[in-house]
């Protein structure tokens, strides 16, 4: 899974995101330091940093545990 992660140099405050569309839900492209457009354009890149923001394309590392499966040799004991 891939997340959005957006560091504002100002605020120093950094937020996360599931899409480079939920950023412009909650900040504003002059928080951002970038338009909508250019970052869609852009999104190829892994790390993109404007004047007031520092833009990060990361891979959410989830448990490798079986997710809603229960382990069947637990259930045998």
């Amino acid at each position: 899974m891939k997340i959005i992660y957006v560091y504002l140099i100002f605020r120093k405050k950094g937020y996360a995101f599931g899409s480079l569309s939920a950023v412009f839900d909650y900040l504003d492209e002059d928080e951002v330091g970038i338009k909508k457009s250019t970052l869609l354009h852009r999104s190829d890149a892994g790390t993109i940093t404007t004047s007031r923001a520092i833009i990060t394309k990361l891979t959410l590392l989830r448990s490798k545990k079986c997710h809603g499966k229960e382990d069947t040799d637990k259930n045998q004991m």
